[in-house]
């Protein structure tokens, strides 16, 4: 039986059980119930108000439940190579970040100097190259902390830094079949067509072509399109320690005093962290002290204005600026003088204190500053639905958001991907907890972030696996799944962070998508579009409709995953090349590279939304320079394509 007889036969099966729940009417075409889901997909990609995982599930599901997926193929999609790979590749892409990579390029990049534009040419080259062989969100967590430290050393906004480099990891994706998700989806697609896959380098004449002029273009002229946020030199002007650290000491008649830091917190209700505490000129972290307060302990804390009102007020802990400002006031003096003998002899000691005492110092706190990512447990919890103190050691300072630091309470934030937070923490449990929260370090003060472990094992197994694969010794997944297997059963990487590695939201978009884009063949859905395209470009020559297909693909990557972009335009494009009755490879080729094209929003792709709190970028920055980079990537893909893949 034909798959369209079979299709038929379901939704005939489909109308009965509809006609005998009474619900007639909803008995549609399968293309036309495969069009509604995709619509509500797309709408809740965009919409955001849930992650991208938990929105592709429920347009699986609802395939299901609609007839258009089979149930017994409905979670088939986890088992697929294509998925297999992006998981490998995530594990390896971790080992590269373990093994000493950061320090190395670190080292070199620091070394660039002072011109803007070799800065440029160097971390974006870097990434690009990095991109190739790894996966690009990987590439770009190991040079956004670079970045952030040549910005920081050399005065230079990141807003000019962060942009090109978050493009140049997705350019760099173009260049191999590793590189990124739409190409590993792309190759599997055409062995499931034509029974052979693209092999790793396929993509490379294309993909280093477009790389390299994409390179050139925002290096010279790109980097002007990206706003220099006044005020964003670094994220040391968000969170500026010194200028929101407060000290406040404790009272002889303090209700804090024989109160431990806990009971503190129990009695304020408030997730104030306090830094350090302050006792006999002796000072410890906030989180190793675990006494009670005592009459004249100092204690070292981030707090606003409404913060420090509130600590008057609950606990009776007065700041010492306030006592000093107190000292010498003249009318104050005056006033106290006329008064009582016992007042005045207190006003003279907090002078004499205020005058003797020296200011607390700040530095060795391990404080770390990291970014949230897409996939991070923290989105939408709070700091204390997360119990990050007692969970995971950590104590929170501060929260930045599109490049300023948030004024509200830190316990009433909900935290966001892209926002940048100021932490303080054990530096033996930082990388553990950092990596359990899903958040990635862009600097720290003292704490070290690379971790050099086996390098060189490291690339050696790489390179195996790559020369499995290009001699078709094993196919991509079973060669990246051994190097990745290997890697893990030598020591490479701890089987913990290898887990961590795999990116749990991404696989299961994936897994969940492949058979929702399979329906849309199935049911004919992909058919549809491609007659109305073949129908608008029948005039034209097929070059037309290529640069359609590449349009279409590249704003749909915008607004969703790109790996979900390639899963639904693929069928289109070989519903297109049979419709021009020529070779499937350059719509398929087209599909891949476009598809990689999220350069127009923050949300298209994962290395977007990474640089948007770091660079105190908006919403409307990406387009600026995103529109005339995905021209130029589309001028020069177009007859690359057709020169290396011909109709």
């Amino acid at each position: 039986m034909s798959a369209e007889d079979m299709s038929v036969e379901s939704s005939g099966a489909e109308s009965l059980n509809l006609e005998a729940l009474g619900l007639e009417w909803l008995a549609l075409s399968p293309s036309t119930l495969v069009f509604i889901v995709l619509g509500l997909t797309l709408v809740a990609f965009i919409w955001g108000r849930f992650r991208y995982d938990l929105v592709a599930l429920a347009a699986l599901l609802g395939s299901v439940m609609l007839g258009l997926v089979p149930a017994e193929n409905a979670f088939m999609g986890f088992g697929h190579p294509a998925v297999i790979t992006v998981a490998a590749v995530l594990v390896l892409s971790r080992g590269f970040e373990r093994s000493g990579v950061v320090d190395i390029i670190s080292n070199q990049v620091l070394k660039v100097g002072e011109n803007l534009l070799l800065q440029l040419l160097v971390l974006v080259g870097t990434v690009v190259l990095l991109s190739g062989i790894m996966n690009n969100v990987g590439a770009l967590a190991l040079l956004l902390p670079v970045a952030m430290r040549l910005a920081r050393e050399h005065n230079t906004s990141p807003s000019l830094l962060l942009m090109p480099l978050a493009f140049g990891s997705l350019l760099g994706g173009l260049t191999t079949l590793i590189g990124t998700p739409p190409n590993i989806i792309i190759s599997s697609y055409r062995r499931d067509v034509t029974g052979e896959a693209f092999s790793m380098f396929s993509f490379s004449p294309v993909g280093i072509a477009v790389a390299l002029v994409g390179l050139v273009f925002i290096v010279l002229v790109g980097w002007r399109l990206t706003p220099k946020r006044s005020g964003q030199a670094s994220t040391d002007e968000m969170f500026d320690t010194a200028n929101y650290l407060v000290e406040l000491k404790v009272g002889e008649e303090s209700k804090a005093k024989g109160l431990t830091l806990q009971q503190l917190r129990d009695e304020l209700d408030e997730t104030i962290p306090v830094l350090a505490v302050v006792r006999d000129d002796n000072r410890r972290a906030g989180y190793n002290f675990h006494g009670a307060l005592e009459e004249g302990d100092i204690l070292l804390l981030e707090a606003g204005p409404d913060e420090l009102q509130m600590l008057e007020d609950k606990v009776g802990l007065s700041a010492i600026a306030e006592l000093e400002e107190e000292a010498e006031d003249p009318e104050h003096t005056e006033h106290t003088a006329s008064g009582e003998e016992g007042e005045k002899t207190g006003t003279v000691e907090a002078k004499d204190t205020a005058h003797d005492r020296q200011p607390v110092d700040t530095e060795g706190l391990q404080l770390i500053e990291a970014v949230v990512r897409n996939d991070s447990m923290m989105i939408n919890r709070s700091v204390r639905q997360l119990r990050l103190n007692h969970q995971f050691g950590l104590h929170l300072v501060a929260v930045a958001r599109d490049g300023g630091r948030l004024k509200q309470r830190l316990r009433d934030i909900r935290f966001k991907n892209g926002d940048v937070l100021l932490l303080q923490g054990s530096e033996n449990e930082m990388s553990d907890s950092l990596a359990s929260l899903g958040c990635l370090p862009l600097a720290s003060r003292e704490l070290h972030l690379g971790q050099p472990r086996k390098l060189a094992m490291s690339i050696a197994i790489f390179a195996l696996a790559i020369i499995a694969m290009l001699f078709d010794l094993l196919p991509a997944a079973v060669a990246m799944s051994t190097a990745a297997l290997i890697s893990l059963l030598i020591g490479v990487l701890p089987l913990r962070e290898g887990y961590q590695a795999i990116d749990g939201p991404v696989i299961v978009l994936l897994a969940a998508m492949i058979p929702v884009g399979e329906a849309l063949e199935t049911s004919g859905g992909a058919d549809l579009i491609a007659d109305a395209l073949l129908r608008f470009g029948s005039d034209w020559p097929v070059v037309v409709t290529m640069v359609g297909l590449f349009l279409l693909s590249m704003l749909l990557s915008n607004v969703v995953n790109n790996a979900a972009a390639a899963l639904l335009m693929a069928p289109i494009a070989v519903s297109l090349a049979n419709g021009f009755d020529v070779s499937l490879d350059p719509f398929l080729m087209v599909v891949a590279v476009s598809a990689s094209c999220a350069f127009l929003t923050p949300i298209g792709h994962q290395s977007n939304t990474l640089v948007l709190g770091p660079g105190g970028y908006r919403f409307g920055d990406y387009w600026k320079l995103g529109l005339p980079l995905s021209l130029v990537v589309l001028a020069v893909a177009i007859p690359l394509i057709l020169l290396v893949w011909p109709l």
